[in-house]
């Protein structure tokens, strides 16, 4: 049975007002339909969209063909009925028909773990392949769309140069190519798809930018533009963070039965906060955590997990992850074989002068140790008996930061220029907006290395390197 009709055919069949809807939006075919896939068929049918569905399995494409969902999921069915009578859906097992006859491929193949615990990408290849003698049979410009979480890089150097070989053609001149990741929690995958969390568009030129710009217009008026790479890591780290979420709220939950605590009842006011707990707050990359609350309550829940017998491992990992990135900027500052290295920020953070447990002083201390010659500057800090007090505070937390404590006298200065006037290696600990004209001074060979991002855009420059990007 021929489930798949041309744009002249399938404009006879509807009446004036959808004729006109047709001609306006592109057509778009759909490889492999699965649970995102299926979805995605029915959505976009209904947005207006001319849609051929295809995959190997015969018996997802006559259920499709006939309107019925190949799994349950709310309103599936519903869209797919309305879609196949309303001549705006199809199915086949042909792939290349399907990609002839319409401008844009999406395509949600199955990505499994392979047997090293990677990402198995032999179905994305194998669908490049067809997509590629396709498009060779083609005139136009096609995209080509791919929906599938992937690690970054199997956009562009596994699909890109299959498409390439087998098409005889040249992405971002002859055809487009895109990664554009979905946002679907089953269950309510028609409702996301409607409203959609963000929408991310990752491409490498603008026509394919402003094509899948368009066919999401009707959802999401304000899609975000980015690089193939970043949209294909932003599907990773969405679902690690919601696995992290996951295991936090089951570790509190541990956590407060064996003493009697209602765990929702402290969970359902965490989730209150959305000026921090639920905000962009703490989720930039960047130096390590300190200050005089979060090390030392983070040691306190350990401890007390232990005593109630509690596994608490994300917990507990988290000392060891924040001593990590104080090792990581020490090494970046070691890579350079400095002799005099300025530490621009002293505190744990902007604004105040309190060094409790600072990973700036962690910082310097190895420095320190390794022999180097250390000057520092904080605005907010003035040496003297009510700074050493405060390593009263800490004294069985880090009582190796004393001896750096009680000498800040000696290696502070009073203003950033006279701190970097010598050194080989400026330290960035903190995100002060007088330093970035104070950076622009310094001499030529000195290398920055950056720990809190102070510029919106990383300077591209072999003096210059960041923490994490």
């Amino acid at each position: 049975m021929n489930m798949i009709v041309s744009n002249i055919e399938t404009a006879r069949k509807i009446d004036g007002v959808e004729l006109k809807l047709a001609e306006q939006k592109k057509a778009i075919s759909v490889v492999g339909l699965g649970y995102v896939g299926a979805v995605s068929l029915a959505c976009l049918s209904d947005l207006g969209h001319r849609v051929v569905g295809t995959d190997i399995d015969q018996d997802k494409v006559e259920s499709i063909a006939w309107g019925q969902s190949p799994i349950h999921e709310d309103r599936l069915g519903e869209l797919l009925t309305k879609g196949v009578s309303e001549d705006l859906l199809h199915a086949t097992t042909n792939l290349e028909r399907a990609v002839l006859e319409t401008d844009v491929t999406f395509v949600s193949v199955g990505t499994p773990t392979s047997e090293d615990g990677g990402c198995d990408t032999r179905a994305i290849e194998a669908v490049a392949r067809g997509i590629g003698e396709a498009l060779a049979n083609k005139d136009g410009f096609h995209i080509v769309v791919l929906r599938c979480s992937v690690p970054p890089g199997t956009t562009l150097d596994i699909m890109q140069p299959v498409l390439e070989r087998y098409s005889n053609k040249i992405a971002g001149k002859d055809f487009g190519i895109c990664f554009n990741p979905e946002f679907l929690r089953e269950g309510t995958a028609i409702a996301d798809f409607h409203a959609p969390p963000k929408t991310v568009i990752g491409v490498t030129d603008q026509t394919t930018a402003d094509v899948l710009a368009e066919i999401y217009a009707p959802v999401d008026e304000n899609p975000i533009v980015t690089s193939v790479e970043v949209a294909e890591l932003v599907k990773y780290v969405d679902n690690v963070w919601h696995a992290a979420k996951v295991c936090f709220a089951n570790e509190v939950g541990r956590l407060c039965k064996p003493m009697g605590i209602d765990s929702h009842a402290v969970m359902d006011i965490f989730v209150q906060d959305t000026k921090l707990n639920l905000s962009p707050y703490y989720l930039k990359p960047g130096f390590a955590f300190g200050g005089s609350c979060l090390p030392k309550e983070v040691r306190a829940v350990t401890h007390l997990a232990e005593k109630l017998g509690v596994a608490t491992p994300m917990i507990d990992a988290l000392t060891p992850s924040n001593q990590k990135q104080i090792e990581q900027a020490v090494d970046l500052v070691r890579k350079t074989d400095a002799k005099k290295v300025a530490v621009l920020g002293v505190a744990f953070k902007p604004g105040t002068d309190d060094l409790r447990e600072s990973p700036a002083l962690e910082l310097i201390a190895e420095l320190q140790e390794d022999g180097t010659e250390v000057i520092a500057y904080d605005p907010a800090i003035q040496p003297g008996p009510h700074i050493s007090k405060q390593f009263e505070y800490m004294q069985h937390a880090a009582p190796h930061l004393k001896k750096v404590v009680d000498g800040l006298g000696q290696f502070m200065k009073e203003t950033p220029d006279e701190a970097i006037r010598e050194a080989d290696v400026i330290v960035v600990t903190q995100k002060l907006p007088e330093l970035r004209s104070v950076l622009r001074s310094k001499r030529e060979e000195s290398v920055i290395v950056d720990l809190v991002r102070i510029s919106a855009e990383a300077p591209i420059s072999p003096r210059y390197t960041g923490i994490g990007w």
